[in-house]
């Protein structure tokens, strides 16, 4: 009796997924839109009806409180996805999307974006991938801001914004922030930013060149106990 071929696992490994390449084909249903900087791609409170997938630049979140204090609650670049409280039902936006650089995204429609991720294994994988790295981030983040010192919060910042550790390369050098929007991210003040900015760069780990230059060693003061 002959036994039937087992199949292999269609896109096992979420990595070797090219999401780019799939969500850039003609059966996905998605426009292109560019931002420039400061550009604001949807604000807190505006209906929640796609997704975005960054092709290109970095872009801010933050939310507004009632008593109209903002706080930014993550920085996302290139390869992740934007607007995905969507597909769980979220009517509308729990944040404001600002772009900090030029910045490229598929706008993926819900209805299209959920009929993708029943379709497609591979690409099912790959957007449960980084949903999981996401909340992993958010419970790291939490961390970071009860037990480590201002200090540590601000050289992990700019380490996550030069996406050491991603599987992407480094971008080394990074878009204009100010250390009022470093601040923030932190949850220091601005003095404080900018007492320990003069330090890195007077010890080697940052530099100024056209933009802001990482350094792989600034990640000894993060490891530093």
């Amino acid at each position: 009796m002959r036994r039937p071929s087992k199949k292999p696992a269609a896109n096992a490994n979420p990595a070797a997924f090219d999401a780019e390449r799939f969500l850039g084909s003609s059966r996905v249903a998605k426009k292109v839109v560019e931002y420039r900087p400061r550009a604001v791609m949807f604000s807190q409170g505006d209906p929640s009806d796609n997704v975005m997938y960054i092709q290109k630049g970095t872009v801010r979140l933050s939310i507004l409180s009632r008593a109209g204090k903002e706080a930014i609650v993550a920085m996302l670049g290139r390869g992740d996805f934007l607007g995905e409280g969507a597909l769980a039902g979220q009517r509308v936006r729990m944040a404001t999307a600002t772009a900090v650089s030029s910045t490229t995204v598929l706008v993926v429609p819900k209805k299209q974006m959920t009929e993708l991720l029943h379709e497609q294994a591979g690409f099912s994988q790959l957007f449960i991938t980084f949903m999981l790295s996401r909340n992993i981030r958010i419970e790291e983040d939490l961390v970071d801001q009860l037990f480590n010192s201002s200090e540590k919060r601000l050289a992990r910042t700019l380490m996550l914004l030069a996406r050491y550790g991603m599987e992407d390369k480094p971008q080394g050098v990074l878009p204009h922030l100010s250390q009022e929007t470093l601040a923030e991210m932190v949850g220091t003040t601005r003095s404080r930013v900018n007492f320990f900015m003069n330090k890195f760069r007077k010890l080697g780990f940052i530099e100024y060149n056209g933009g802001l230059k990482i350094h792989p060693a600034l990640l000894s003061v993060v490891l530093h106990d």
